[in-house]
């Protein structure tokens, strides 16, 4: 019986051993440094994400256009193809938080009149950047939502891996990701 249990034990200790590193906690998500706002603008293509509740009905295409707004706003359009081959759009708007390079924006797709709720605004961290703004990742604080996008409908192998690896060491389950569909 005493071996038994010792074998128990043992199996109970090394479980949680390998589990510790899953229930650690993570550290906070970092963006980068400062983004160009204006070179940020145009149409980013979709290139692989975190499932979602609100892209369910894309089946191909996924895109967001950004354009610069009076006031500092940027204007978002998103579409995508449903399984039908019709294109599905949603308008919103983002505002940075911060300074005028700030990566972290607030965006939303409730009506104007909604935006004095705080709870229509989500958050919109802009963690990895390419020098020359080729691709974006982008998440927010607790990592429960993740795009991949870049300025060309495909992504070269190499870098889209690279970016697979930076993500699983900044704590994000790569098995979770989905690529999508050109």
């Amino acid at each position: 019986m005493n071996r038994l249990f010792s074998r128990c034990l043992a199996w109970v200790l090394i479980s949680l051993g390998a589990l510790s590193p899953a229930l650690a906690e993570l550290a906070p998500l970092k963006t980068v440094p400062a983004v160009d706002v204006p070179r940020y603008m145009g149409t980013w293509y979709e290139i692989a994400k975190y499932p979602n509740w609100f892209q369910k009905k894309c089946a191909s295409s996924s895109q967001a256009t950004y354009s610069l707004q009076a006031h500092g706003q940027v204007q978002v359009l998103n579409r995508c193809k449903t399984d039908k081959g019709k294109w599905s759009e949603a308008l919103g708007a983002a505002k940075q938080i911060g300074g005028a390079t700030s990566p972290q924006l607030k965006v939303r797709f409730a009506p104007s009149w909604l935006s004095f709720i705080p709870l229509v605004w989500g958050d919109y961290w802009i963690i990895d950047l390419d020098p020359d703004y080729q691709w974006v990742v982008v998440s927010e604080p607790q990592r429960e939502y993740l795009w991949i996008l870049s300025r060309t409908p495909q992504m070269p192998a190499a870098t889209y891996q690279a970016l697979l690896g930076k993500l699983a060491r900044l704590g994000f389950d790569t098995q979770r990701i989905e690529a999508s569909k050109p």
